[in-house]
């Protein structure tokens, strides 16, 4: 009898052990969900068709040949260049393992198809994807024209001395092909708790910003940094890699508002932002150059550039479907919401060519588009094949 009542208690015993673990799974889900990535379908093309050539096999008309202008890429003839987002954070959406892979082929069909560079988005946990620094490096040993950069990167969560070095390494790797677009984070709950768990002041990382931009610059152009900040302190610092471009690595803003713009006169090598409209876009610019004229900055050394999700399809209804989905899955907030500030556009080959033109006639000197589509591939050859020789 004492054996059966022994042998009761361990069950029940290991019954609210599994009860209790289980409920400790829920709660973490329930308390992390702000961090849950959202599931792609499993038609999600991310493999391009292997007939388009890569820049090893083919010389594009379209290739851009080594300049001196270090702010970004800029065509043979003088045009608005084009880059590609790589889809980092899709790659980890979709369902089964990332297909690392899969950033190759796009990365290579990219380069082969005219594209001037390949950018990669960068989040910690509000949005995980595949890490910016790591991908980007892994993709200058495949590729050797293609200028290499981030939309967005977010320099306050990093050391500015550990990110400095990371980032000259990659310049090092790439022969001088990086631009890091940069940004403070947007202001949301997500990306709140992703500076908390990453022990980063989120109140504070406007300043937090500004000095890791600092002090990366005078790391990379300087041959020794003594640095007194609210943050960081560094007293005869000496970093062992320097950035093979002259000047340090070009930092590209969005700068959406004044304070921003004003931040950006001071430190940025470029204008990066997510302009709803060419309308916008000038808007945007005029200010920058009344704030210029105001203090004294020099606007138009800043090289121009769009950040814009497209997806291009003769079926308008379909695009417009398509790309809903894509942006409330990427965001996990509604398509109206964002497309009040996100520059996005769906349309044929021909209306696409029209409302790019827009841009380029206000001024864009690089245009990085991203695809809000399931079809990555085929979209991104669709645009280096239909898009780009008529822009």
């Amino acid at each position: 009898m004492a054996v059966y009542i022994l042998l009761g208690s361990v069950g029940l015993v290991v019954v609210l052990a599994l009860l209790s673990i289980d409920a400790y799974r829920m709660g973490v889900r329930r308390k992390n969900e702000v961090f849950a990535a959202p599931s792609l379908p499993a038609s999600y093309n991310l493999r391009p068709n292997r007939s388009v050539p890569t820049m090893s096999s083919l010389e594009h008309p379209y290739r851009v040949t080594h300049h001196t202008d270090k702010r970004g890429p800029m065509m043979a003839n003088g045009q608005t260049s084009f880059g590609y987002l790589l889809p980092t954070r899709e790659v980890v959406m979709a369902p089964g393992d990332p297909d690392f892979a899969s950033m190759f082929h796009l990365a290579e069909t990219a380069e082969g198809s005219g594209f001037d560079s390949v950018w990669c988005g960068d989040s910690v946990l509000a949005r995980p994807r595949l890490e910016a620094l790591g991908t980007l490096a892994a993709i200058a040993g495949r590729t050797k024209r293609v200028k290499l950069g981030t939309a967005v990167f977010l320099p306050a969560l990093r050391n500015p001395v550990v990110l400095a070095n990371e980032v000259a390494n990659l310049d090092i790797m790439s022969q001088g092909r990086v631009i890091l677009g940069v940004g403070i984070a947007s202001k949301t709950p997500a990306v709140e708790k992703e500076f908390n768990a990453c022990g980063v002041s989120f109140r504070h990382r406007v300043s937090i910003f500004e000095e890791c931009v600092t002090v990366m610059r005078k790391l990379w152009t300087e041959s020794e940094v003594t640095f007194d900040g609210r943050h960081f302190k560094l007293d005869g610092i000496s970093l062992g890699l320097k950035s093979v471009q002259k000047g340090g690595i070009p930092l590209w803003m969005a700068a959406s508002a004044e304070k921003p713009q004003c931040r950006m006169l001071k430190m940025g090598d470029g204008w990066f932002p997510n302009s709803t409209s060419p309308e916008k876009f000038t808007e945007g610019w005029q200010q920058i150059e009344a704030l210029a004229k105001k203090s004294g900055d020099d606007a138009g050394r800043l090289h121009k550039a769009l950040y814009t999700t497209l997806n291009i399809n003769e079926d308008k209804a379909q695009a417009d479907k398509e790309m809903r989905e894509f942006i409330e899955g990427y965001y996990n907030m509604p398509f109206e919401t964002m497309s009040r500030t996100q520059s996005v556009f769906t349309g044929n080959v021909q209306d696409t060519v029209a409302w790019l033109k827009g841009f380029v006639a206000a001024g864009v000197e690089t245009i990085v588009v991203r695809f809000g589509g399931p079809d990555q591939a085929g979209q991104l050859e669709l645009c280096g094949t239909e898009i780009m020789p008529q822009v």
